[in-house]
């Protein structure tokens, strides 16, 4: 009955006295106390809200009361990456540093998640301030993949992608500036959602490269992905990034009542974002997203095969910005914070408290005190606007709605590999930077399982503010090809 739950059923067994909401929040808190420091011990939580079930029993009793539900989120339970400040309950962004650090005020997206009834009801584990592809943290050590426990969640949002696909919660938050989303959901046989910039706001999260950083949705389903959407987009004054949400862009969920065919879609598929077929590590991959762009053409799907992006690994390598930007964000959000346990980057550095495996804050540590003065920051700037529009471009050259590839050229690595150093954060081969340094929203779908049973994503990158179409072709591609399987603990 709870294993692999969706809102719809969940809402429908509330209405019918099958459930409540303190039935699913027990239930999740036993999954949570079996397997995440013990069993299968996941390590995808960081902290359990001590007042989920009394937050759950004030739903029944409201919806006992009244008969009515107290939003489109009511009463369910939702993983909330520790990236996110929570009001009273402790948030440590990934880092040992902050292990007792309890916030006072939620961010807007935490605000918004409780106003439309929603449950808060852990904190997930994350990298030690976002900083990286994966999942080492010096608050959580490793989080473990529950499809094969020896290799990576995928980072950052390491937690909510290995507890969602464990049904550890219903829906989930992550965030994402290169990938943060969509690389778990890869990881993880899940759909996770990178949207424009701004649509949601950034108040309260923990920075990486602010023009770059947004929280998105993660779930199991598309319909939930849209519903919990619905629940966190719109403007919000402390961030003016989101003046892009205004107007208000309208119901996601609403846009899936409107079945598009497969025929009226038209998807490129980038040939440059296939790892080479040489690498053992990418192969698998490739079989798997060629074969499910395969069915796509089966089901009637426009597809213009063999696109090509000129000199791509040049080109993300000349937009990336976490070396000149990261330290400057993260510092200045830190010296908002009187409360603090450090008051910059450099108190997080110097204090050499961060997992080992984080070498991309040794870059960080490296890069400029203040951006705007800074000629290499400006170059690449600039250089990420030239790229806009080679991808905008390509797009209209071929007259796309989205082009499709892996969201990660390779299988989900082995801890002892990321010990022995074979990838470091700017040369993991993921194409989920494609997106992000674009500037274009992003969805993995989970495009299905390797032979030996590993998760692959399929990314569906379309072009700014057009997170409508992507759920609905996503929606299309679930229904035709039920991906989603869920692990063995």
């Amino acid at each position: 009955m709870f294993e692999e739950l969706t809102v719809n059923a969940f809402h429908a067994a509330l209405r019918t006295g099958e459930m409540t909401s303190a039935d699913l929040v027990d239930w999740y808190l036993a999954r949570i106390e079996a397997h995440n420091t013990q069993g299968a011990e996941l390590q995808a939580v960081v902290t359990v809200n001590p007042r989920a079930r009394d937050e759950a029993a004030a739903a029944d009793q409201h919806f006992s009361d009244t008969g009515r539900l107290t939003g489109p989120l009511h009463g369910v339970p939702v993983l909330v990456k520790d990236q996110v400040e929570t009001a009273g309950l402790r948030t440590t962004f990934g880092s040992k540093l902050f292990e007792n650090y309890v916030p006072e005020a939620d961010g807007t997206l935490v605000t918004r998640l409780r106003e439309a009834g929603a449950v808060i009801l852990a904190k997930t584990s994350m990298c030690d301030f976002a900083a990286g592809w994966f999942s080492s943290s010096s608050m959580t050590d490793h989080t473990k993949n529950p499809y094969s426990p020896a290799r990576e969640a995928g980072g950052s949002s390491s937690g909510t992608g290995a507890g969602l696909a464990a049904n550890f919660g219903l829906v989930g938050i992550g965030e994402d500036t290169g990938g943060s989303i969509r690389i778990p959901a890869s990881f993880n046989n899940l759909f996770g959602l990178r949207v424009t910039t701004g649509l949601v706001s950034r108040a309260g999260f923990a920075p990486l490269v602010h023009f770059q950083d947004t929280p998105g949705p993660m779930a199991r389903t598309v319909a939930d992905l849209a519903r919990l959407l619905d629940s966190i987009v719109g403007f919000d004054p402390r961030d003016p990034f989101t003046a892009v949400a205004w107007p208000p862009p309208g119901s996601y969920t609403e846009a899936l009542d409107q079945e598009i065919p497969f025929d009226a879609w038209r998807i490129g598929v980038l040939e440059t974002g296939f790892g080479p077929a040489a690498n053992p590590d990418a192969e698998p991959v490739n079989q798997v997203v060629r074969s499910a762009i395969g069915h796509l053409t089966d089901l009637g799907t426009a597809t213009v095969p063999g696109l090509e992006i000129e000199k791509l690994g040049d080109w993300i390598a000349d937009t990336s910005l976490y070396v000149r930007q990261s330290k400057a964000d993260i510092s200045r959000f830190l010296a908002q914070r009187p409360k603090a346990p450090v008051t910059d980057f450099a108190g997080i550095y110097d204090s050499g408290v961060f997992h080992p495996y984080n070498d991309l804050l040794h870059g960080i540590a490296e890069g400029p005190e203040n951006p705007e003065d800074d000629p290499e920051n400006l170059r690449l700037r600039l250089n990420q606007e030239h790229f806009r529009r080679l991808m905008l471009n390509l797009f209209a050259t071929h007259r796309l709605d989205f082009l499709v590839y892996p969201s990660i050229q390779v299988v989900p690595p082995t801890r002892d590999e990321l010990a022995a150093e074979k990838y470091r954060a700017l040369t993991f081969p993921t194409n989920t930077v494609i997106g992000s340094q674009a500037g274009f929203p992003a969805l993995t779908l989970p495009a299905g399982f390797t032979d030996s049973g590993l998760p692959v994503g399929m990314e569906l990158l379309g072009t700014p503010l057009t997170e409508r179409k992507m759920l609905q072709f996503a929606q299309a591609w679930e229904k035709s090809t039920q991906p989603r399987k869920a692990p063995v603990l």
